[in-house]
């Protein structure tokens, strides 16, 4: 014991670990066996795993795995969408900038008393905010396009409206991204703004186009317009987004906004539409033009009663105020219920300033020389005639120009029908032969030269010689001969023969100049057929020039522009380009013309045009095989022109100048000057003077002698 004296004895944790195979003092720390226990461990477990936990292991591998990649992957994505949001929320413009994006100004087209008749571009009528507009139409649109638009976990995109559209067009048509939207009202907005692309025309060559580009739907489409609506969650209010909303939507015939939507269609401010109005206008939004009401209006007004049914269900409207809604549909203005002048309004647009017409960048005020009410007779008269006089299933069409002395057209029928797009307008665009419409000029010009009305004509076998064709000899309609008649009897008559002779004996040269002279610019047929009418004229034109016979003799140039100024500007632009331009002819000259063809209406080929109470005049015309049929005309006040006739040429059947052209006439000039105090015609009945009948071989002695006769009876008085 003495010899353990102060030292420690040994721990038995020691002993353990010191002592070795053949007791104390054996092997160091070094040699000692590595523990076996973990392998133990090891082998137990498989052990333990058996078939039906191998086959689970092998079942849950595969979902380790993508459990594995699947969160980092998304979380990936998550970082990459979220630093999208957030740079695409640090670049999105402020609101004011985004309310107006038109990449075109507007044109609104007045009447000429004033009163908005056309719209054409893109109207905006104003910026107007979510709480500026009447409560009722932004209830309409919220409980129309995105019911939960306004809750609190609404984050720009609704998930369960989105997913239950892709079912139901997958369902129907095969393709979960092409059908009915579940875009919430933010998605919407950042398709309206092209998710801040702007329109480009180096990229798109219209923005028709463009904006078909924008509403092109694809997979990656749709994570932008995410990555946009976010973005706008994050950086604007809702009521900042709606108002986006509400100044982009487009809700048909050119209008951009809910402002200009409500003025075009009801003519009132978007802050005073009631629960029938306002939902008529939330029903646009899901097809524009199919619902628009100025050419739909029960579809419109079927689909406003849906959305007062989707008001009332979301709390928005009573239920006896949704009775009475339903019970009192939305009708529109008297100037959206006219709806006319289409044609008028689209020539107006091809006459001014391209650069303040038709690609203006401004919003642009045009007043006019429409007449809404002269307008609205002329269609009527169109309808009437075609409803009661044409066989049924005619494609035969027919156009109006009815126009002041000066030039001012009043109205303007271009055609039966302006359903489609780019319609042709027949009153400006169609070049049609005259026919014997064409015969005023001669005989103003035979007039011009001294001749009288009462002069004598040999309506008997002609021909004219044609250098290097055929003689060219002249027939009447009536294949008959009439002998000795007065230049009045033969314009009454619309006899051809005479009139050739009188084009040949005063030159055609001179009778040319009469014509394009009083505005007849297209190009006339070189030979003695010209007196006939052999040559094309429009519609516009022809009347144009008559307007010369009854302003006195002087040349017009046909307007409807009276002047363009920029909206907020008191000062026009610019102002009318045409009017009474130079005379032509002497003024007792167009008096006495206007006499002749008051006898067309009173005892010739024009007798059905004639109104009760009224001095009329106007002159006939058919072309050969009766493809174009004519009547053009004047009372005191006006000028009318009416053509008929197929677009592809086809003869008509049975119809002539005298026939339904001039029952056209008499049916619009009928309620045009309805209520309104008769006009005597500005005409002078000729003095009656002996005459010999000319002899072919001695014309030009005749015209001298009728001349001299006329220049001492001028000197004598």
């Amino acid at each position: 014991m003495s010899s353990n004296r102060g030292k420690r004895p040994p721990l038995v944790a020691d002993r353990r670990t010191t002592g070795g195979k053949g007791g104390r003092g054996g092997t160091s720390k070094r040699t000692a066996r590595p523990k076996a226990k973990p392998t133990r461990r090891k082998a137990a477990k498989g052990a333990r795993r058996g078939l039906f936990g191998w086959l689970l292991f092998i079942l849950l591998w595969p979902l380790r795995i993508l459990w594995r990649v699947g969160w980092r992957m998304g979380l990936a994505v998550a970082i990459i969408i979220g630093v999208a949001v957030f740079y695409t929320a640090y670049t999105l413009p402020t609101i004011e900038e985004l309310v107006d994006g038109r990449t075109r100004g507007s044109v609104t087209l007045q009447d000429r008393y004033g009163e908005t008749f056309a719209w054409r571009g893109d109207q905006f009528g104003g910026v107007v905010t979510a709480s500026t507009v009447s409560r009722h139409l932004k209830n309409a649109i919220v409980a129309t396009e995105d019911k939960r638009f306004y809750r609190w976990y609404h984050v720009g995109i609704d998930f369960y409206a989105t997913g239950a559209a892709m079912v139901r067009n997958y369902r129907t048509g095969g393709n979960p991204l092409a059908g009915a939207g579940g875009s919430s009202i933010t998605q919407q907005t950042a398709k309206l703004l092209c998710y801040g692309r702007p329109f480009d025309p180096e990229e798109w060559e219209s923005e028709a186009a463009y904006e078909r580009d924008c509403r092109q739907t694809t997979i990656w489409r749709k994570v932008v317009e995410a990555v946009y609506a976010l973005a706008m969650e994050s950086r604007y209010s809702k009521d900042e987004i709606l108002t986006v909303y509400l100044n982009r939507a487009y809700l048909g015939a050119g209008a951009r906004g809910f402002e200009a939507a409500s003025q075009r269609y009801f003519g009132i401010s978007a802050a005073e539409v009631t629960p029938p109005q306002a939902a008529m206008l939330a029903g646009l939004l899901k097809a524009p033009s199919y619902y628009d009401p100025t050419r739909y209006l029960d579809r419109a007004q079927e689909r406003g009663e849906t959305v007062i049914v989707l008001m009332n269900r979301a709390g928005y409207l009573s239920d006896s105020a949704t009775a009475e809604a339903r019970a009192n549909p939305a009708v529109l203005s008297s100037a959206a219920q006219a709806n006319v002048g289409r044609y008028f309004a689209d020539w107006v647009m091809s006459t001014g300033p391209e650069f303040f017409t038709r690609d203006t960048t401004e919003d642009v005020i045009i007043r006019t020389t429409l007449d809404q009410q002269i307008q609205a007779s002329a269609e009527e008269a169109l309808d009437w005639v075609f409803e009661n006089k044409v066989r049924d299933g005619s494609e035969a069409q027919a156009a109006i120009v009815v126009m002041s002395a000066d030039g001012a057209v009043r109205a303007m029928v271009g055609g039966r029908t302006t359903e489609t797009p780019d319609f042709f307008n027949r009153a400006t665009q169609a070049l049609r032969q005259t026919g014997s419409t064409f015969k005023p000029f001669v005989y103003a010009a035979a007039l011009d030269l001294g001749m009288s009305p009462y002069d004598i004509l040999l309506d008997e076998p002609y021909c004219v010689a044609v250098p290097g064709q055929p003689d060219y000899c002249p027939k009447n309609y009536s294949s008959e001969f009439r002998g000795a008649v007065t230049l009045t009897e033969a314009l009454a008559s619309s006899l051809n023969i005479p009139a050739v002779q009188l084009s040949e004996r005063v030159g055609r040269d001179l009778v040319e100049a009469v014509a394009t002279g009083l505005g007849v610019v297209s190009e006339l047929a070189p030979g003695p057929s010209m007196a006939l009418g052999a040559s094309e004229s429009t519609l516009i034109e022809m009347t144009g020039a008559y307007a010369g016979f009854l302003n006195g003799g002087s040349a017009v140039l046909p307007y409807g522009l009276v002047d363009l100024r920029l909206l907020g500007d008191n000062e026009p632009l610019m102002g009318s380009g045409g009017g009474i331009r130079e005379r032509v002819i002497r003024e007792e000259v167009a008096r006495e013309l206007v006499w002749m063809l008051h006898q067309v209406v009173e005892g010739g080929t024009g007798g059905r045009a004639g109104v009760d109470g009224w001095q009329v005049a106007g002159k006939t015309g058919t072309t050969q095989a009766a493809r174009d049929a004519w009547f053009i005309g004047f009372s005191a006040d006006y000028v009318a022109g009416v053509w008929m006739g197929y677009d592809d040429n086809t003869p008509l059947t049975g119809v002539t100048g005298s026939g339904l052209p001039a029952e056209i006439w008499h049916e619009t000039m009928r309620r045009i000057l309805a209520g309104q105090p008769a006009q005597p015609l500005p005409m002078s009945a000729p003095r009656v003077i002996e005459r010999s009948t000319p002899a072919a071989d001695n014309i030009a002695e005749q015209v001298l002698i009728d001349v001299l006769t006329d220049i001492l009876r001028e000197t004598g008085n």
